[in-house]
């Protein structure tokens, strides 16, 4: 199976399962959508969106947020990892949205990277699914995906956004992204992979001799 047999392949499944595949983090607008997605470091989506409705419901917008404490902040995003640092860095990058950019979200990942509890992943993840800009954010699902379909080394997360911007079609990167993530989660987890279930996974080792 060579390298374009392998993504068409990998394409057409997950476009198979998941056609039109949803943003998984609960969010009204841009800004909400960095919130959650910084939230979402080191956590799980379903906690996420326990707790950011009360969030929001309070402050929506940087604005509104930058008027709430730190304390306030943390006392609701508490069962979130790293809540502390968390709600620090929720604080002050609102207040930087106000003071350099008129409340508003910046549309570069450069832009977004130099902003408090932001990195390049959920610089990426808001340029995708926020702006519907090109970008293939990485995380722990697709870096595993990557590495175990034998289109990346796997050494870095870095390493992984390149060799999938460099495989996949640039205008399916932000489905993509999206895609993989809901097949990891479901069909090709960290442990205990059964490839009866990994249909993909299966056809590629197979195919390779591995299996």
């Amino acid at each position: 199976m060579t390298q374009k047999e392998k993504v068409d392949f990998i394409m057409k499944k997950l476009d198979e399962l998941y056609p039109d595949p949803p943003i998984p983090l609960y969010h009204t607008n841009i800004f909400t959508l960095l919130i959650a997605v910084l939230l979402s470091a080191r956590s799980t989506d379903k906690v996420v969106n326990k707790i950011t409705p009360k969030l929001f419901a309070l402050a929506d917008n940087p604005y509104d947020m930058a008027k709430l404490s730190v304390d306030q902040i943390r006392e609701i995003i508490r069962p979130v990892g790293l809540s502390p640092q968390k709600a620090k860095a929720i604080k002050e990058l609102s207040q930087i949205l106000i003071d350099k950019y008129n409340g508003k979200v910046p549309d570069t990942l450069e832009e977004l990277v130099k902003l408090p509890g932001v990195g390049r992943k959920t610089a990426n993840v808001v340029l995708a699914q926020g702006f519907g800009k090109p970008a293939f954010p990485v995380d722990t699902h697709i870096h595993r995906l990557m590495k175990r379909w034998g289109l990346s080394s796997g050494k870095s997360v870095l390493q992984t956004e390149k060799d999938a911007m460099r495989l996949f079609p640039k205008d399916k990167w932000s489905k993509l992204h999206l895609q993989m993530i809901y097949y990891g989660r479901e069909y090709s987890p960290a442990r205990n992979l059964d490839l009866n279930k990994d249909i993909i996974t299966r056809t590629i080792w197979k195919a390779e001799g591995k299996i």
